[in-house]
């Protein structure tokens, strides 16, 4: 696998992701690269990678490392975030981690079943790169109309919450009143 082909196209699509950002209103985060390429340990079944990205105009840029636990149903995904400099001190205290993950038993990686389990659309790739849910959009469309979808709940739960608690509008047409008496 050619991690560096990976990042090239992560580098691709997160110009699309700044604009976004900004249309939004919020500061660009750049993708600087790798602070630590991708490795697979096959032996406890785990990814691990570390992207440089830059926040605005921050000085220092971050680190965010990532382990992936690798399991019978799909992913532990543990994220640490510090600033890049930081990297030594973060793998110095990935081993720790990884000795507070332990899966139940008949959820582990080993005991993958071909015959009654799926196997993953992607694979270690599609991990790093994030590709699944980038190809569905599914971040990008809720980022962009978040406002909007916000609006749309609220209305439809008060709805929904109306119709619960039968509450109506006031009729703007009230009844006569029958104490009032026509002249003669």
């Amino acid at each position: 696998m050619d991690y560096d082909d990976i990042m090239k196209d992560m580098k691709k699509d997160n110009i699309d992701e700044n604009k976004t950002r900004v249309e939004m209103g919020y500061g660009k985060a750049v993708l600087i690269g790798w602070a630590s390429k991708p490795f697979y340990d096959k032996d406890k079944n785990v990814l691990h990678w570390a992207k440089e990205i830059k926040f605005g105009d921050d000085s220092i840029n971050t680190l965010n490392y990532n382990i992936r636990y690798l399991c019978r149903k799909g992913v532990l995904v543990v994220n640490a975030i510090a600033s890049v400099n930081q990297l030594d001190l973060v793998k110095q205290n990935i081993p720790n981690i990884m000795q507070s993950v332990e899966f139940k038993s008949g959820e582990k990686y080993s005991d993958f079943n071909p015959s009654i389990d799926k196997v993953a659309a992607y694979g270690i790739g599609g991990l790093v790169a994030g590709k699944v849910l980038a190809k569905a959009g599914v971040f990008v469309f809720l980022l962009k109309y978040i406002k909007i979808i916000g609006i749309a709940a609220i209305a439809f739960f008060g709805k929904i919450w109306s119709m619960i608690t039968g509450k109506k509008k006031e009729d703007s047409n009230p009844l006569p009143n029958d104490d009032v008496q026509p002249n003669a």
